[in-house]
């Protein structure tokens, strides 16, 4: 059996990645196809691999403004030849799924999330473009939505990293799908013997991840907080943070460890599609206040191993940080790392394998046989 794996872009290395690198062990002679692909900023498991580019790859630019393609990455997907592959995973956050397979192969989605820029939050990446990208959204927005639900129908299964994008996988595109949470590491983070008064809140430093909320909420009440993360806002949060606030635009991995098992516990403002920061912090033995919306709500026990705040304001999440240090003697390091290994990657490997085969059994089931030579009476086609 062929195997191809379908990344949207290869730029980095984030969450989607990461479950990338579980799917290459699963199928160690799959081939990948991506839009764009920079091997420098690759892992060496992935830089290694087998990766085919679209045309979007051979546009000026590509690998650092791959985004202003979007319109025409479609487009390109369809001009992938994948007639040689009898199973086709998609890894889909960006365009991916909407490859077109042989009938008879099998093609399964894993959903980080369907494209939030032009469905939930359309109207905020607007507002946060540029002139020209704000001019052009509304003109490609309602063609590229209407490609996005229409090619979900060309998988035979769809899996989402969480039940909130499982809820809007069936929003946007009229589909089921069954959630197959992502693999952490888990097995790479400890607790540490000594533990600070610093707070930490840690991701990529723009809008939606809401850390200006987190800064004004430390710099009113004098807390410290450690804000790990680079991105457009930190000259602003800069700016507006007070003494009791430091910044650190990267750690290495020694570093981030250290961060997150000595913390008095990890501030998660943002709503997202499952979050592995949280997972990773927990598996630290730290506790997590976390945003009470999103993927959030699926790590974090509340009361257990952490506790929601229900507003996006600075004061309802200083309400949540006085709540905090009231609950905080009666928390047990040993729920959270508990809690924290549910996500281990064992777990992910085989429910994806188990969702894979069934589709496999269900798709053999439904085809007729496909002939291996054309009728003798009808030249066969090119």
């Amino acid at each position: 059996m062929r195997v191809a794996i379908i990344h949207y872009w290869l730029v980095q290395m984030r969450g989607g990645e990461r479950v990338l690198e579980h799917l290459c062990d699963m199928y160690p002679d799959a081939d990948i196809f991506t839009h764009v692909v920079n091997r420098a900023k690759l892992s060496p498991k992935l830089a290694a691999r087998t990766i085919h580019t679209s045309w979007i790859s051979r546009l000026p630019f590509a690998t650092r403004h791959y985004q202003k393609y979007l319109p025409l990455m479609p487009a390109a997907l369809e001009a992938l030849d994948l007639s040689a592959y009898d199973l086709v995973i998609s890894c889909e956050a960006g365009p991916a799924k909407g490859i077109i397979t042989r009938p008879d192969a099998v093609h399964v989605t894993y959903c980080h999330s369907p494209m939030r820029y032009i469905w939930d939050q359309y109207h905020q990446y607007r507002r946060e473009s540029g002139m020209g990208a704000r001019l052009m959204m509304p003109l490609f927005a309602p063609r590229l939505r209407q490609w996005d639900m229409a090619s979900a129908a060309r998988s035979d299964r769809i899996l989402a990293n969480s039940a909130y994008v499982a809820a809007r996988v069936r929003k946007f595109w009229g589909r089921e799908a069954q959630v197959v949470h992502p693999p952490v590491e888990t097995s790479l983070f400890a607790p540490a013997d000594d533990v600070s008064d610093e707070y930490l809140w840690a991701g990529q430093l723009i809008p939606y991840k809401l850390p200006d909320v987190a800064v004004a909420a430390f710099t009113a009440s004098g807390r410290r907080l450690h804000v790990v993360g680079a991105g457009p806002m930190l000259p602003r949060l800069k700016s507006m943070a007070g003494p009791s606030i430091r910044f650190s635009e990267r750690l290495d991995f020694k570093a981030l460890r250290q961060a997150y098992a000595t913390c008095k516990a990890l501030v998660f403002t943002s709503e997202e599609d499952f979050g592995m920061i949280p997972v990773e912090v927990m598996a630290s033995g730290r506790p997590v206040i976390a945003y009470g919306r999103g993927g959030a709500l699926e790590s974090v026990v509340a009361g257990r191993t952490g506790l929601f705040y229900h507003g996006s304001s600075r004061d309802d999440l200083l309400d949540a940080l006085d709540r905090f240090e009231d609950w905080l003697p009666g928390f047990e390091p040993r729920d959270a790392m508990s809690r924290a290994a549910d996500f281990a990657p064992a777990r992910f490997r085989a429910a994806i394998a188990g969702h894979i085969d069934a589709a496999l059994t269900k798709h053999g089931a439904q085809q007729a046989p496909w002939p291996v030579s054309a009728p003798q009476d009808q030249p066969a086609l090119a």
